[in-house]
């Protein structure tokens, strides 16, 4: 390693040396991530992969399109990173996930699944239309098959005839089985260096010899059909694609010489690679679910430094089985989300009400709006930026309906080290705006705990109960069933929020105090329906009004507080928003985004003094 500053580097590395690479690389890889958290399994299955890929393509000038982007690290490490690489997903240090602006070698930001074939057919069809000269190639996981999306990106990159290689990395969903020895022996045939030695020669040789071209035609077509019924796994061939494979993905050798041939061929090509998701480190072999997404871990037993304690989504699971037990007609789904939304005791308790549909939020929204309709009480457990993925669903198939589907959004506001992607910053605005849906918004498990169950059982219509990442505040208040509360009583300002955030109003109100502010803090249980008369009858009692929240600024609660004051007359001596803004957050730990942002006690309690010093 001590030799790769660069792509190019890699590219004169010699077989035995690139072997040694990819053990140092994991060796690397591990040390690092132990100290900073992060996608560890996955990366460690596309180690020969990616220098494969970096061995016969530039990606400064190719285009390499990621899946998800989760297994981007060692492309980092590859394309001058490395140094840095210990600042892995810290604020202003290297991102999580591919990013442009951070490096020319970066083709396309990505977050979310299944969206590389779509992107890498619109490169290639701008390549073809600029008659420009590159390679595109997008690296797609077995898992992101679980989403329609990919579908649909290669049934057209398969019509389209366009010169694509997709990668399809299978690191444990079995697409299609091959059956009986003749099928596994052609599985080993098509990857040897001598059939596609072969195949160049037979079709060079045709394409000038006189009704060599017809001849071609027949052939292939006859070896098409022989093909077909000794190999199931003809999909992709279907669809239009070329198919090589399946290769073991560890194998650097042929990885690199079929990737090489896929490039040559000029054409739409699938390879279908198989890895081992976690290789290299034993822990994550066993456990790659537990290594997807890990904190800092100790690297001689696998174990997290800092063990995880009680959690939002640890407290919709546990609530969950108390309203399963209750009544039989409660349901859970998740989109590949079960560990991560806090069902994995639900799913085993209750299986036959547990429904994980994989990556496909669409389809898990439209599933609970027919499950709803036919009288079961559904719940969908979802994060907030891939809730996004379903808004029609949630629109058409849900709420014009007035279907009653708990939406059970986790990760509602800042998730700090996955950054713009993962940032739950959208969702108190786009479900607002929904006609007949309720937006509930806990600011403690107790609170979370009596929503849910008011939301399943007393709500009618499409409900959300939003939750933040991690663990409760200083506030453990239980719920009075209301739409708000004021946790402070003052005079001199109103401090609005929802949520988490109201422990860091109330810190903003002990600063005030110090200063001889008298803030007022006020808690909105609900933020749809918005109670306007509480909030205003607050506002008009001390004169100003600062509203603090997790979200961006179009469409948020603050913006709707003002246009209701406004279509009422009301004139207050000040109002202020503080809120993300309308950006995308970068990616940092929670404190330090909200620091950036404004958004902790230090950085409310500013604004509402300079508001109240501004008379």
């Amino acid at each position: 390693m001590e030799q790769i500053h660069s792509p190019e580097d890699v590219k004169r590395l010699d077989d035995k040396e690139t072997e040694a690479l990819c053990r140092e690389l994991r060796e690397f890889l591990i040390e690092n991530v132990s100290h900073t958290g992060g996608h560890l399994a996955s990366n460690l299955g596309v180690v020969e992969l990616t220098v494969a890929l970096h061995r016969v393509f530039d990606t400064w000038r190719d285009r390499l399109v990621f899946d998800v982007g989760h297994q981007c690290y060692i492309h980092k490490i590859l394309t001058g990173r490395k140094d840095t690489f210990g600042t892995l997903r810290s604020f202003q240090g290297v991102a999580g996930f591919p990013k442009p602006a951070e490096s020319e070698h970066d083709a396309f930001i990505a977050g979310h699944a299944s969206t590389s074939v779509s992107v890498a057919l619109g490169m290639a069809r701008a390549r073809t239309i600029r008659g420009e000269h590159y390679s595109v190639v997008a690296v797609l996981g077995d898992g992101a098959l679980t989403g329609g999306l990919a579908y649909e990106g290669l049934n057209d990159a398969g019509e389209s005839g366009e010169p694509l290689i997709v990668v399809l990395n299978d690191n444990g969903m079995s697409i299609t089985e091959n059956v009986g020895g003749i099928a596994s022996h052609l599985a080993r045939q098509r990857v040897k260096p001598q059939y596609f030695e072969f195949k160049k020669t037979y079709r060079r040789i045709m394409g000038v010899i006189p009704g060599g071209k017809r001849i071609y035609r027949v052939t292939h077509r006859v070896k098409t059909a022989v093909k077909k019924a000794l190999w199931p796994c003809s999909m992709f061939e279907d669809m239009g694609f070329t198919y090589l494979g399946p290769v073991d993905g560890h194998d650097i050798k042929k990885l690199t010489y079929l990737l090489q041939w896929a490039r040559q061929i000029n054409t739409t090509v699938l390879i279908h690679v198989r890895t081992v998701k976690g290789k290299g480190y034993p822990f994550a072999e066993e456990h790659p679910n537990e290594f997807h997404g890990i904190s800092r871990f100790q690297i001689e037993t696998g174990e997290p430094i800092c063990a995880s304690g009680k959690s939002f989504s640890g407290v919709f699971g546990e609530t969950m089985l108390k309203l399963a037990e209750k009544d039989p007609r409660v349901c859970a789904v998740t989109a590949a989300m079960q560990s991560g939304t806090g069902l994995d005791e639900f799913s085993s308790r209750y299986p036959k009400r547990f429904f994980d549909v994989g990556i496909a939020e669409g389809h898990a929204t439209a599933m609970c709006a027919g499950m709803a309709k036919q009288g079961l009480l559904p719940v969908f457990a979802v994060y907030s930026s891939f809730l996004q993925r379903a808004y029609d669903m949630l629109l058409h198939d849900v709420a014009i309906s007035g279907l009653h589907v708990v939406f059970a959004v986790d990760r509602a506001g800042l998730v700090g080290e996955d950054g713009e992607t993962h940032q739950g910053a959208f969702d108190a605005s786009f479900l607002a705006q929904v006609p007949g849906m309720t937006v509930l918004c806990p600011a403690s498990y107790g609170e979370l705990s009596s929503m849910l169950e008011y939301a399943l059982f007393e709500c009618s219509g499409p409900v959300a109960v939003r939750y933040p990442r991690g663990c409760e505040g200083n506030y453990r208040g239980k719920w009075g069933r209301g739409t708000h509360a004021v946790l402070r009583r003052g005079k001199d300002i109103t401090l609005a929020g929802y949520g988490v955030m109201v422990n860091e109003l109330t810190e903003a109100a002990e600063l005030l105090e110090a200063e001889g502010i008298s803030a007022e803090v006020l808690k909105l249980d609900s933020i749809a329906p918005l109670d306007y008369d509480a909030v205003l009858d607050c506002a008009l009692r001390t004169g100003r009004l600062l509203v603090a929240e997790e979200s961006i600024q179009e469409g948020s609660v603050g913006m709707r507080i003002g246009a209701e004051a406004a279509k009422r007359g009301i004139c207050l001596k000040n109002f202020a928003l503080k809120n993300l803004g309308n950006v995308f957050i970068p990616h940092g730990s929670v404190p330090e985004l909200l620091a950036m942002c404004g958004l902790n006690g230090k950085g409310i309690a500013e604004t509402a003094g300079e508001m109240c010093h501004d008379r």
